[in-house]
């Protein structure tokens, strides 16, 4: 197939730049565009941007001249854009990314501005493709030429990922999480080493909010318009801590159904889904990958699974009142963002949408 073309705005931040990393030799999608602030505006995307993603800058983009954010500057670069990519801080998507839409782009969504807005799909690939039949809906009430799709917090996808194969077979009355979150979730300058060096932070601002909704939409029943949410109890508590990439979270689970560990140790590791049946480029072979190791999983050993797109699971036990326990690593900034939010854009493609 001829590649499609594609733009990155704000692409010379950390996600943005991870957005770069994974699209650069991407099988289905060319860069042809690149926005970031009207300081960076102009130049070429080398000169603006502070490469942070090891010693090699990706030499076919390096010349690329940044754009300027605004549908008008992409709109204008010479390109035809099938699909935009968006790693726009909340503040600013949630202004810019509907003028996007509006003017016909494709945007595909690492902010979390759109998310819980009814007709507005939140995706994790392997767990809710049919929520993509809301474009319709969307297209509908918002008459937007173009549209929106969002892709989860980083901790949502990570934690939600293990919950999908046990709520199907199982099902799920309450869900209790503990996030021990790598510094990079925070973008390059969120927390300073002052802050974080021999320390750990027990508050993320409106990260347990987003876990306790986002989780609820992905894993609800597609209406004709809209999402029914998942019908269990869900409560977060989240801690920053210093580790450069890879979010762990400890999940206490109570099932509806009772069952042996070895049971739920079957149902993650043999966890399958339409991106592995359509073998898209980034979809891992195991989304969940089961560690039996007492020590397992950990960010240094285990965040590039599946080159970032697998998360582990380990320590799989059970406690008070038959209640379940385990442990979850993922990449943050791959599965978590950039990596998802790309795998979103693949299934846009073989789904027809783009």
């Amino acid at each position: 197939m001829e590649k499609l073309k594609v733009a990155v705005l704000g692409a010379t931040g950390l996600v943005g730049q991870r957005f770069v990393k994974l699209l650069v030799e991407h099988p289905f999608f060319d860069i042809v565009a690149l926005t970031a602030s009207p300081k960076s505006a102009g130049k070429k995307y080398r000169d603006a941007t502070k490469w942070i993603l090891g010693s090699e800058f990706p030499e076919k983009v390096e010349d690329l001249k940044v754009l300027d954010t605004t549908p008008e500057a992409v709109k204008h670069c010479g390109y035809s854009i099938d699909i935009v990519f968006s790693a726009l801080p909340s503040s600013i998507a949630r202004e810019i990314e509907p003028q996007f839409a509006m003017e016909g782009f494709k945007v595909v969504s690492n902010a979390s501005a759109m998310r819980m807005f009814d007709d507005i799909p939140l995706i994790i690939p392997e767990v809710n493709p049919d929520h993509l039949n809301l474009l319709k809906a969307q297209h509908k009430k918002r008459g937007w030429k173009g549209f929106i799709v969002t892709s989860p917090n980083c901790s949502t996808s990570i934690l939600t990922l293990t919950l999908k194969p046990i709520m199907d077979r199982l099902g799920i009355e309450c869900v209790h999480v503990v996030t021990m979150q790598a510094v990079s979730g925070a973008g390059f300058s969120g927390v300073t080493s002052m802050a974080i060096i021999d320390n750990a932070i027990p508050f993320i601002a409106g990260e347990e909010e987003k876990i306790q909704s986002e989780t609820l939409k992905i894993l609800g029943t597609l209406s004709e318009d809209s999402i029914k949410m998942a019908d269990f109890k869900i409560s977060a508590s989240c801690n920053r801590i210093c580790v450069i990439d890879g979010h762990m979270e400890c999940v206490f689970l109570k099932t509806s159904c009772d069952a042996e560990i070895e049971e739920v140790e079957k149902l993650l590791s043999n966890f399958k889904s339409l991106p592995q049946q359509l073998k898209l480029p980034l979809a891992p072979e195991n989304p969940v990958i089961v560690r039996r190791e007492v020590d397992r999983p950990q960010p240094r050993l285990d965040r590039d699974e599946g080159k970032g797109m697998s998360v582990v699971v380990g320590r799989i036990r059970k406690g008070i009142d038959g209640w379940f326990k385990y442990v979850v690593l993922g990449n943050n900034v791959v599965r978590g963002a950039a990596g998802n939010a790309v795998l979103i854009g693949e299934l846009l493609v073989k789904s027809g949408f783009v």
